[in-house]
């Protein structure tokens, strides 16, 4: 004949699973409370950016500066800089872009203290990469642009540079001024603006300024994770008859 007992939270199983769902409920919990605090960082990163994009030009940092130029300080800080450009050592890039596959024309600055800075002069087509069909700029210039941190790591399946064959497929600053033997270099590049003529190639002003911002669904994920956990917990004791359920039976 079975018998019931008055139900207890002090038996082994209902421990156990005590334990159980309070870490993985504070587990998740924890990583709801840490998307938030970076929903927040990543919203005033955005608000920082978009004050560097739209203030005034202030002049690219100079070489005793570079050690201390990074991406979260730095980068879409808009900048100017004057030189001459280099266009026996233009490459091209290859680039999707609103106006259609072609190629970033990426040309180095040498400034009146023997640095250079690579410049992104802008897009072309695949019908004007030849640089023969475009006109070079000559004399000094002063630039306008986006500072940008250089690409030297790439994404899944992406190529690396490969300066023997002049293949380039990133904006890896580094293999690009050890190609040609420029030096001292920037670690950064610039992205020109628009210029003058808007349908003029190169094509400049095409920075896309965005960031990924999922934060706050991951936090609502996380935190829906924590609600279900006690929901299942709820269940499970009341199936043990410890929330108004059945009896639990002494062999339980």
């Amino acid at each position: 004949m079975q018998t019931t007992q008055a139900p207890s939270f002090f038996r082994p199983r209902v421990l156990v699973a005590t334990a159980l769902a309070a870490l993985v409920t504070a587990m998740f919990v924890g990583l709801g409370i840490w998307q938030i605090e970076r929903l927040q960082w990543k919203l005033d990163l955005i608000a920082r950016v978009d004050a560097r994009v739209h203030a005034d030009a202030v002049p690219a940092p100079a070489e005793d500066a570079w050690a201390s130029v990074t991406r979260e300080g730095d980068e879409y800080r808009h900048v100017s800089v004057t030189g001459t450009f280099v266009n026996a050592d233009e490459v091209q890039i290859y680039v999707p872009t609103r106006l259609g596959p072609g190629y970033w024309v990426m040309t180095p600055l040498k400034r009146d203290d023997g640095t250079y800075v690579m410049i992104n002069r802008g897009f072309v087509p695949e019908e004007l990469k030849d640089p023969a069909k475009r006109t070079p700029p000559t004399g000094a210039v002063t630039v306008k642009g986006l500072l940008r941190i250089s690409e030297d790591k790439g994404w899944l399946f992406s190529r690396a540079n490969d300066p023997e064959h002049k293949a380039w497929y990133r904006r890896d600053i580094g293999s690009i001024t050890k190609a040609f033997d420029l030096a001292p270099a920037a670690p950064y590049f610039i992205d020109e603006e628009l210029g003058s003529d808007p349908d003029a190639f190169p094509r400049g002003g095409l920075t896309v300024v965005e960031f990924r911002n999922s934060h706050l669904s991951y936090a609502i994920t996380w935190f829906a994770m924590a609600l279900m956990t006690l929901v299942c917990y709820g269940v499970v004791l009341r199936q043990w008859g410890l929330l108004g359920g059945r009896k639990a039976a002494a062999d339980d």
